[in-house]
């Protein structure tokens, strides 16, 4: 009998892989209770698709290569380009309210878009109507078990140093063995791990622990997006001012009214992400601050057009429609992760990983705008394709050993699990980080790992970092930390999200880092791999 397919995390990668995998049965955990603490609800702008009529496939994948800084691996940047609008009009179809005009799709331009491509809903609540829609869904299809409020603790390795499932939690602390021929990991990215996000505070890169323990390989951890225009407002996480707004014409202003961005970049407030939110962290370092001025582009319709960045203003006490937004750059993104081919395999057979937590090379050092949605649904429906093939088991998929490189010498599990389902008192699983701990580290990591960095910042980073692991023990956010601060030493030049101040050239050869556990024990720094730029 074919066991289910466990997906871990439930935002839009998740929840569309489980509906496209019918009639497999599935094991969804949610993580936190279903539709609550992932950042796939908080996302604003939509989903890039090549939707119009003077848009092509091909453009949205030239547009996602040069946003990528020579890192984009361009089969990915095609195979995203090429089943976008697909999975965009399907669910519409299922439901999603996406705006229209007519018979038209009413679409937004945002930061290094050659085109109009992105399919919004009521201006900024893409995220939030598409996970409602797929919520929905989700609890109808009968072929979903939804773990309610339940997390993976730890990956199960199985006898050939395979996945063979997760140990799952409860909400109240209970421990589960959930055996599974094929594991899906769509847990999002690393922004709770810094102090300044736009993501959910949980959010802290345990995807890459658990599958580096495995003997996965973390592909480009160094690369955070830094959103340039969070709202400025001292909360946690920081409430986030849509691209959509610059895209609609709102301009980026010192306190003096001087708009900056002209002097910077041709596309000014639309450069690329990493080009304006440097711009803004510069800003702030020569204290002249920056805001976001939106009072004559969308002025009095600012409630009705993006009423959840209106929402966020009010409870900040600014009225956007009559003074500038006080803006600062926040971590967003993660670029890196774990590393996978376009199909989400990960280098341990029976371990895949989807949407932000993978690292196929999709978005290179600096992601497009709105290409996060679109990843979601175009890699969920990827896998879900070839966990379909016959046999109708699975096993015709599942990655041979050292298919995506051979498994780091040195990462042997750290888990292993008996046959029994009730695991007594949680086994050898990772310890958690005390909370005072885990403010130090946020802190920590947005001083020394933000959006200029220097050898020294990263060097005593990571000697803090050690010390917290020999006190609190290796618990996943001071492992996936470690990934990013190696790779960005690592990295000895500036590309795209990564800016070194001690290295602000970027190289004539783009490489990735690519890291295993092993790695983080080693004294010396790891090489680069090197890859060619995309075409």
């Amino acid at each position: 009998m074919t066991r289910p397919v466990l997906i871990i995390g439930a935002g839009i990668a998740g929840l569309w892989a489980a509906l496209k995998l019918a009639p497999r049965k599935v094991v969804l955990l949610t993580g936190s209770p279903l539709g609550e603490g992932a950042a796939s609800g908080w996302a604003q702008g939509g989903v890039s698709a090549a939707l119009a009529e003077d848009d092509t496939p091909a453009l949205h994948a030239r547009d996602t290569i040069e946003a990528g800084a020579g890192l984009v691996d361009a089969e990915a940047a095609h195979a995203l380009a090429a089943g976008a609008a697909e999975q965009v009009r399907e669910l519409a179809a299922l439901g999603a309210p996406f705006e229209r005009e007519g018979d038209a799709w009413s679409l937004s331009r945002e930061a290094a878009h050659s085109r109009h491509r992105v399919a919004r809903v009521t201006g900024d609540g893409a995220g939030a109507a598409i996970m409602q829609t797929l919520i929905a869904a989700v609890r109808a299809a009968g072929h979903v078990e939804i773990r309610d409020g339940w997390s993976a603790a730890a990956l199960i390795a199985g006898e050939d140093g395979d996945c063979a499932g997760a140990i799952a939690r409860s909400p109240t602390g209970e421990t589960l063995e959930i055996q599974a021929d094929e594991t899906i990991l769509a847990m999002g990215g690393a922004g709770g791990l810094f102090a300044l996000t736009t993501t959910p505070a949980g959010a802290q890169g345990q995807a890459m622990a658990m599958a580096a323990r495995l003997g996965a390989e973390i592909q480009d951890a160094e690369f955070i997006q830094f959103h340039p225009t969070a709202l400025n407002a001292g909360l946690d996480p920081a409430p986030l001012c849509t691209e959509a707004l610059r895209g609609d014409g709102a301009i980026l202003i010192d306190r003096s009214g001087h708009r900056f961005m002209k002097a910077i970049h041709k596309d000014a407030e639309l450069a690329p992400r990493d080009v304006v939110a440097r711009a803004v962290h510069r800003q702030s370092l020569a204290g002249k601050h920056a805001m976001l001025d939106c009072r004559s582009a969308i002025g009095a319709a600012f409630p009705s057009r993006f009423p959840a960045v209106f929402a966020a203003c009010q409870q900040a006490g600014i009225d956007p429609r009559i003074e500038p937004i006080p803006v600062a750059p926040t971590a967003h993104y993660h670029m890196g992760g774990v590393a996978t081919d376009t199909d989400g395999r990960t280098s341990v057979a029976g371990l895949w990983a989807i949407g932000e937590c993978a690292s196929s090379g999709l978005h290179g050092a600096n992601r497009l705008a709105s290409n996060s949605l679109a990843e979601g649904l175009v890699s969920a429906a990827r896998v879900a394709q070839v966990l379909l093939l016959p046999p109708f088991t699975g096993e015709v998929a599942r990655a041979k050993p050292g298919s995506m490189g051979a498994a780091p010498a040195g990462s042997a599990p750290s888990v292993r699990c008996a046959d029994t389902s009730p695991v007594n008192g949680g086994g050898n699983l990772p310890p958690a980080l005390p909370p005072l701990a885990l403010t130090r580290l946020r802190q920590a990591m947005s001083r020394h790992c933000g959006v200029e960095r220097s050898g020294a910042g990263l060097t005593e980073l990571g000697g803090l970092i050690e010390a917290m692991i020999i006190r609190h023990g290796e618990a996943d956010a001071l492992i996936a930390a470690r990934f990013i601060v190696e790779g960005a030493l690592a990295r000895t030049e500036s590309r795209g999200g990564h800016f070194r101040t001690d290295f602000p050239q970027t190289d004539a050869i783009a490489r990735h880092t690519r890291l295993s556990l092993a790695d983080l024990a080693r004294p010396s720094r790891p090489a680069l791999a090197h890859t060619a730029p995309a075409e």
